[in-house]
C-alpha cells in the first residue's frame, strides 16, 4: 500500500488533500479534491468533522493556490465525507478564515431512505439537491455528476471530458467496498462501466491507472462471493445461519477486525439470494437463513 501523503498535485487542476482520518473502513483516510485552477475552485468532498490537520492543510493549498472554496459537491452522506462540510463553512478549526467564497454552495443527492437529508451537517447550512447529469464548471475544471446509487441512496460518482472519474466509495483504491443495496451496487458498477474511465481517484485508496480491469474485477468479486456463500447454504441444506456465520467460513482469509463490514455485506446477499427464492428467510428478526431442496431453487 502506497503511502499517501497529506496533499498531493495530481494534475495542474487537480490537488488531493488527505481528510487525515486514517481507520480500518476509511483506509489512510477520506480523499478529497480540489478542482480547477483558477480563483474559485470545487471541493468534493469535506472528509471528517473536527479534524485539524485536515483543515489546515486545505487552508495551506487554497492559500498557496490564492483560491477560494466556489462549490462543494458531496458524494454521498457518510460522516467521513460531509463531516468537514460545517468546519469549513464555520472554519472553526483554524485561527484565520479558511478562503472561502461569499456565495459558496453546498450540494449533494438526495436520499431515498430518510427523511433527514444530512444528519451530519447542521441545518442552518443549506445543502443543494443535485441532480443526475448535473455539470460543474470552474476555470481549469468541468465535472458531470452520474447517480450512483448502492453503497448509499444518494451516492454520485463525478467524471469528466477527459476520462476522469472520482469514484466516491463506489469503488475503492484498494479493497472493495460495502454496499447498502446490492442489486442497485452491481446495477452501478456497470454503469460506470459503461464510461470507459481513463483514470479513477476513488474516496480511500491511490488513484487507480487501470480502471476497467478494477471495475470488472469488483464485478466478478461480487458474482463470486454470492456463489460462495449460496454454496455455504447447499452444502448445509435445511439447516439455520446467519451471516456471521458464513463469513467464518467464506471470509476466512479476511481480517477478523473487518468481519463485521465483511457481515453487513454479506446479509445484503442473503436479503437479495431470498429475494430471488434461492433461500428461505427463517427468522426475521435475528435473520436466520437456510437453503431449503424442494422449497428454494439453485442457481
Amino acid at each position: 500500500m502506497a503511502l499517501i501523503p497529506p496533499v498531493t498535485r495530481l494534475t495542474s487542476s487537480i490537488i488531493r488533500i488527505l481528510g487525515c482520518n486514517p481507520s480500518p473502513m476509511t483506509l489512510q483516510g477520506t480523499n478529497t479534491y480540489l478542482l480547477g485552477n483558477g480563483k474559485k475552485r470545487i471541493l468534493i468532498d469535506t472528509g471528517d468533522e473536527n479534524v485539524p490537520q485536515y483543515i489546515e492543510h486545505l487552508n495551506g493549498v487554497l492559500r498557496q493556490e490564492q483560491a477560494s472554496i466556489g462549490t462543494i459537491i458531496l458524494t454521498h452522506w457518510h460522516h467521513d465525507h460531509v463531516g468537514g462540510v460545517k468546519d469549513i463553512v464555520g472554519s472553526k478549526l483554524v485561527d484565520k478564515v479558511l478562503p472561502l467564497n461569499p456565495d459558496c454552495q453546498v450540494y449533494k443527492y438526495k436520499r431515498t431512505d430518510d427523511t433527514n437529508p444530512c444528519p451530519e451537517i447542521p441545518s442552518h447550512i443549506k445543502i443543494h439537491e443535485l441532480a443526475d447529469s448535473q455539470e460543474f464548471a470552474v476555470d481549469g475544471a468541468s465535472v458531470r455528476v452520474v447517480h450512483t446509487p448502492g453503497h448509499s441512496t444518494d451516492h454520485v460518482v463525478l467524471t469528466t471530458n477527459d476520462g476522469t472519474l472520482f469514484s466516491g466509495d463506489c469503488i475503492l483504491g484498494e479493497g472493495t467496498a460495502v454496499f447498502e443495496d446490492l442489486f442497485h451496487y452491481m446495477k452501478s458498477l456497470h454503469k460506470i462501466l459503461d464510461l470507459q474511465p481513463q483514470r479513477i481517484y476513488p474516496g480511500h485508496g491511490n488513484v487507480i491507472d487501470e480502471p476497467v480491469g478494477k471495475i470488472e474485477y469488483y464485478i466478478q468479486h461480487r458474482n463470486q462471493r454470492e456463489q460462495q456463500i449460496f454454496e455455504f447454504f447447499t452444502e448445509r441444506p435445511n439447516e439455520r445461519w446467519q451471516a456471521m456465520d458464513v463469513v467464518r467460513v467464506v471470509y476466512k482469509e479476511t481480517p477478523e477486525n473487518l468481519w463485521p463490514a465483511a457481515a453487513y455485506n454479506v446479509g445484503h446477499h442473503l436479503s437479495k439470494l431470498q429475494k430471488e427464492g434461492k433461500l428461505v428467510l427463517l427468522d426475521q428478526d435475528e435473520q436466520y437463513f437456510a437453503y431449503q431442496p424442494g422449497k428454494t431453487s439453485s442457481l
